[in-house]
C-alpha cells in the first residue's frame, strides 16, 4: 500500500484545490515519495516525465524559497491537469496483490489410486 497521500483529500475539496493549484502544477505532484510502491512508480515512468516531474518540484521549491506564487500563465489550468502517477502506482499495488495471493496459494497434488 502506497503512503498517505492528500491527493483525493485535496480533489474532494474544490476551495482547497483552487488554493492549492499554485503551489503545486499537477496533483499527482502532492504524492509523498517516501513508500517503497511509489519509488517504484517513479522508477517505471517515462524519461520525459520524469524530468517534467523533477522540473514542477524545483520550480515549486523556488517559488517557496523566495515566498512567491508562481505567475498565472505558467500555473496549470484544471483542463491541463492529468494523473501521471497514480495509475503506475495503482498497477504496482495490483501486481503486490496477486503477488501475494500466488504466494499464499497451497497446491495440494492428487494421490493416485491403485486399482
Amino acid at each position: 500500500m502506497s503512503a498517505p497521500s492528500m491527493t483525493k483529500f485535496v480533489m474532494k475539496r474544490p476551495w482547497l484545490k483552487r488554493w492549492m493549484q499554485p503551489l503545486s502544477e499537477c496533483v499527482d505532484d502532492l504524492i509523498p515519495e517516501e513508500s517503497d510502491v511509489v519509488m517504484l512508480a517513479l522508477k517505471r515512468l517515462p524519461p520525459k516525465e520524469a524530468y517534467d516531474r523533477v522540473f514542477r518540484l524545483r520550480r515549486a521549491f523556488q517559488c517557496s524559497l523566495s515566498h512567491q506564487l508562481l505567475p498565472k500563465d505558467q500555473q496549470t489550468k484544471p483542463e491541463e491537469d492529468y494523473l501521471y502517477l497514480s495509475p503506475i502506482i495503482k498497477e504496482i499495488e495490483q501486481e503486490n496483490r496477486e503477488r501475494g495471493d500466488l504466494e499464499a496459494m497451497v497446491v495440494n497434488n492428487k494421490k493416485k489410486s491403485k486399482s
